[in-house]
């Protein structure tokens, strides 16, 4: 996949996370946390082999055999248990919300999303290219932002 693909795989789901009340902040914070248990299992795997620093229950595959309210309370309890680990853990999810509000849209990025690609196969500078992408659209979004407030008031 490349940068501009993926950048815009992952702005899609930002709108439809925006419009359910989820800022763009927490859903970069969001996807982060995600991408981080998801990457921890891919080094797991071959051709890595490196043991992952997830204790099983709240690894990734763990998400993915569960859906609706039961993901739901299993992600929430995963980013509180991963912020009581030592460590880096706790470094990374120290203050872990859930900021999702609706089961199916947890379900469908971590499917659909997250899920879907093998991102350590990834290069690093399609990931930093993806993050920078993220970043510029937030950035228009935000300059577009006054110009139609003002518009409305007049």
């Amino acid at each position: 996949m490349n940068s501009s693909t993926l950048v815009q795989k992952l702005w899609n789901y930002c709108n439809v996370l925006r419009d359910d009340g989820m800022s763009y902040g927490d859903y970069v914070e969001q996807l982060t946390y995600l991408l981080f248990l998801k990457m921890a299992d891919e080094r797991s795997r071959p051709p890595y082999h490196q043991p992952s620093p997830i204790p099983a229950p709240y690894a990734w595959p763990a998400l993915l055999a569960k859906d609706g309210d039961a993901l739901f309370d299993h992600y929430r309890h995963t980013l509180e248990e991963l912020g009581r680990q030592p460590g880096t853990l706790a470094l990374i999810f120290g203050k872990a919300q859930n900021k999702f509000q609706d089961p199916a849209k947890l379900r469908r990025v971590i499917v659909a999303l997250i899920d879907a690609e093998d991102w350590s196969a990834l290069g690093a500078d399609v990931k930093g290219d993806a993050y920078e992408g993220l970043l510029e659209k937030n950035a228009q979004i935000r300059r577009a932002a006054p110009a139609s407030t003002s518009r409305r008031a007049r």
